[in-house]
């Protein structure tokens, strides 16, 4: 297939005057999370799910897509970004912002899916969507020869107006449509955000394992629950989920153990299930027959629902690095304190999440702040709805 024509009308720029006054967060149109390096230069979403991340970055009223540079512009920082690394970083687009399949940004990403094509690179490449996905829409994302593609399909089944206006509809439409056309991408069915007495009863889970026959694999995590977000509930009228707010999502323990008893009931023989797992990474790594690129397997009871011949390609791939290395690479990046490398992850101090996500990308290895440390058991999630070994609270 020819590469994506450029679209006939561009989104609008903002001017220098508008960009200065959006949250320097906003701004910065590259952001490194744990899923990838993160390009986010159209910013603006009409879809007001009232849970969205841009809470964080008080740009939710602004509901018209507008770029803040050209696709080219924003491909040419990515590829000159200090931690982006050729076929290594994985990389994500329009994640945080917009969503990438709305009509006016699709042809947005389809350029640059075709930039970063064109220059031969093999790097993992995450597009997250809740909305529609036509025919047309999936030659064009088999089109491209080299990115090892994934598209994740967001799907929660909350019919709750005022925290998802969206019908999920859309979305499992979009993944059926996905799955029937995928030949060179892949699709994971993005089972979240997964909130208590909102969206776990027995009817919700039913729908989840049916779309999971739809998808190269399934995704499942809990709710982002920040205090920006806990304010746009208040001022609207939403009930609150949790007593409290997190850093890290929130999925408490009884919620996981119904989803992963139906889940062990159809291995036991019942309704069959897709390939489900705990976090991003190990979903998109497994729809491409790929070891984990995050290092999960150091977290070993991350993959008491994995597949067998998973857990050994990951246990192939998974090396312990040298310590002498990485504490040269952390110094280097401006860690303090004592630099330690465990049978889980390696663990240091002084360094922000970019950082220590460089740190995991190239070792492959989890690496954690020793400040914040993984509980077992929690897989990294807030310590909302979970007791610890001896049956008390985590802290």
């Amino acid at each position: 297939m020819t590469a994506p024509a450029v679209p006939r009308r561009l989104l609008p720029l903002l001017t220098a005057e508008q960009i200065g006054e959006l949250k320097p967060e906003l701004a910065d149109v590259i952001e490194y999370r744990k899923s990838g390096l993160s390009l986010n230069h159209i910013v603006g979403c009409p879809l007001d799910c009232a849970y969205c991340v841009r809470h964080l970055f008080d740009n939710f009223t602004m509901k018209t897509p507008k770029r803040l540079m050209s696709d080219e512009a924003a491909v040419s920082a990515l590829l000159a970004h200090p931690y982006f690394r050729p076929h290594t970083t994985p990389l994500q687009l329009f994640n945080r912002a917009t969503d990438p399949m709305l009509p006016v940004v699709k042809p947005h990403l389809f350029a640059v899916l075709q930039q970063l094509d064109d220059r031969g690179l093999t790097n993992h490449v995450l597009v997250i969507t809740r909305w529609r996905v036509s025919a047309k829409d999936c030659a064009v994302l088999n089109s491209f020869r080299n990115l090892r593609l994934t598209i994740l399909v967001t799907h929660s089944g909350i019919d709750h107006p005022k925290i998802e206006p969206v019908n999920s509809a859309y979305a499992a439409d979009s993944l059926r449509m996905l799955y029937e056309h995928a030949e060179r991408y892949r699709t994971v069915l993005y089972w979240r955000p997964i909130v208590p007495g909102l969206n776990d009863s027995d009817e919700h889970i039913e729908r989840a394992r049916e779309l999971s026959l739809h998808a190269h694999a399934t995704v499942f995590t809990g709710l982002f629950f920040r205090e920006e977000i806990k304010a746009y509930y208040e001022a609207n009228g939403i009930p609150e989920p949790y007593d409290g707010t997190a850093r890290r999502k929130i999925m408490p323990e009884l919620a996981e153990q119904r989803i992963l008893d139906a889940f062990e009931q159809a291995q036991l023989g019942g309704e069959p299930w897709g390939t489900l797992f705990r976090k991003t990474s190990c979903g998109v790594a497994y729809a491409h027959g790929e070891a984990d690129y995050n290092g999960h397997y150091g977290v070993r009871e991350l993959c008491s629902i994995c597949p067998p011949k998973q857990i050994a390609l990951c246990a192939k791939a998974w090396v312990r690095p040298d310590l002498a290395e990485v504490t040269r690479e952390a110094r280097a990046l401006g860690a303090i304190g004592t630099v330690e490398v465990n049978d889980r992850a390696i663990v240091v101090e002084g360094l922000d999440e970019p950082p220590r996500y460089f740190l995991q990308h190239g070792f492959g290895y989890q690496c954690h702040d020793r400040d914040k440390p993984h509980h077992y058991r929690q897989h990294g999630r807030a310590p909302i709805g979970w007791e610890a070994e001896n049956g008390l609270d985590t802290p």
